[in-house]
Formats: C-alpha cells, sequence, structure tokens
C-alpha cells in the first residue's frame, strides 16, 4: 500500500485544511443544531487525521483508497457519537472508532475462514460495545457486554478472539505531538490489584514526594487497575495528559527506588 500518493479518493491530500480547537468546537455546536455545511467543514477537517490512522496498515497489503473510505466511515460514526459535555479531545475519541471500523473492514475480508455462529457472537459484541463505549464514553469490561447479550463471559471471549489479528501492546494508537498512547494504556492491568506491591516500602517512599494529581492518577491506574481513558475522565483532563503525568510521576519515582 503506497501511503505517500498526494490524491486518495479523489481528494487533494496535500491541500486538506487543519481546524484549531476553538474552530472545532463551534463547527460541532452548529452541527448538533443542524447546520450540514458545518458538517461538512468538520469532515474536512478531521480527514487528516483518518489519513494518519490508515497508515498503521500500510503492511497489509490493502487498496488506501478502500482502507481511506472505510475510515471516513468511522470518522462519521465518531462524529455522531462524539459528546461535547466530556472533556475529551475529539481526535482522542475518534481514532479508536476510525482504527475499530478499518480491524471489522479487515475482518470481514479475511481469508481465514470463521464460522457463522462464532462471527455473528462477536458481530453483536462489538455493536453492544460501540453502544456502551458510546453511552458511559468509557470502554466496557467483557463482563459488562455478555451481560448485555446476555450469554456466557466466556462465549464473547471465545467469538472475540476468533476474529481479533495479534496487535502488539506497544503498538501506538494516537500520537498528538507529545507522548504517544499504545495499546496497553487502553488496558486495565488486573495484576496491579495485588497488595503487596503498595505495601514495599521504598515505593510507598516514593510516592510521598509526588504531588496530589500525580499520587491520584497512579492510584487509580495501577492499584485501582483504570484505564487511562477512565482515569481522565474521573479527573477531568485529556487521556494524552494523564499519559504524560503518568510517566513524569513514574520517572519521579525512580529517582528515589
Amino acid at each position: 500500500m503506497v501511503t505517500n500518493k498526494v490524491e486518495i479518493c479523489g481528494v487533494n491530500t496535500s491541500k486538506l485544511p487543519v481546524l484549531s480547537n476553538d474552530e472545532m468546537k463551534d463547527l460541532m455546536i452548529k452541527m448538533k443544531k443542524g447546520d450540514k455545511e458545518a458538517r461538512e467543514k468538520f469532515i474536512s477537517g478531521n480527514l487528516r487525521l483518518v489519513l494518519s490512522v490508515i497508515q498503521r496498515f500500510n503492511n497489509r497489503g490493502e487498496n488506501v483508497d478502500d482502507l481511506f473510505q472505510v475510515g471516513c466511515i468511522g470518522l462519521i460514526k465518531a462524529i455522531d457519537n462524539f459528546d461535547l459535555s466530556q472533556n475529551v479531545k475529539f481526535s482522542t475519541y475518534a481514532v479508536p472508532m476510525v482504527i475499530g471500523e478499518i480491524r471489522r473492514y479487515l475482518r470481514d475480508n479475511n481469508s481465514i475462514r470463521v464460522s457463522r455462529s462464532l462471527r455473528d457472537t462477536a458481530y453483536k459484541a462489538l455493536q453492544v460495545r460501540d453502544k456502551l463505549i458510546s453511552k458511559n464514553n468509557k470502554e466496557p469490561t467483557i463482563t459488562e457486554i455478555s451481560q448485555e447479550l446476555n450469554i456466557p463471559r466466556e462465549e464473547v471471549v471465545f467469538a472475540l478472539d476468533a476474529i481479533q489479528d495479534p496487535v502488539s501492546l506497544f503498538e501506538p494508537i494516537y500520537h498528538d505531538g507529545g507522548d504517544a498512547i499504545f495499546v496497553m494504556d487502553q488496558i486495565s492491568d488486573n495484576k496491579n490489584y495485588d497488595e503487596n506491591w503498595i505495601e514495599n516500602i521504598s515505593i510507598k517512599q516514593a510516592m510521598q514526594r509526588l504531588n496530589k494529581r500525580e499520587k491520584l492518577i497512579l492510584n487509580l491506574r495501577f492499584f485501582e487497575g483504570k484505564t487511562q481513558m477512565e482515569v481522565a475522565n474521573e479527573i477531568g483532563i485529556s487521556q494524552a495528559q494523564v499519559s504524560r503525568l503518568e510517566k513524569t510521576a513514574l520517572n519521579h519515582m525512580r529517582k528515589y527506588i
């Protein structure tokens, strides 16, 4: 797949507009009121985001025009479901949805055959997942998905595993010019509920040297097992800010351990 071509699906990528945060908020407000022109400007102003996402699939041998069109579907879904009242940047919310839409497209076109019943269960689970994300603005657990579908948790796990491509925990999901957000940043780590770590005296002493916000973030992330998105929603900052503060706090702690 060639990602450096200037024109994709008839769109001259070198001339795509870039919207400021204020412009995006203004257009979003107008869109919610039914302004179709504002909607077109908003979509056009976020096509660069779609381009940045499809570059991560450049080793699949897929046609770049096809991936761009599928990515645009994900972008439109993100626009339709985005909640302005939440303190989350649109790009942070939209990127996972664009990625999800592309992954669904790749699964549908996968040469490896998965049984119809297993595939149907997986797609129902993905639909419920999207609905719960839209409703709660956070990633649902497998248990929540299984309860919504009224089927055993194990069936959901088997179905999703059957259609899922392997992904590295260190694969970047989004990059806003600062520290990248990786797959592992989106995953709760249940082993960190183990109180043996918190009882370690050297770590407790190092924690005392952090400021109030850094302590809160580390407690939520590593002792309560919450994702960065959940932490961001709880304390009212963006996920990218949580990522940076988390890394800074851990670096400070390493100096005293």
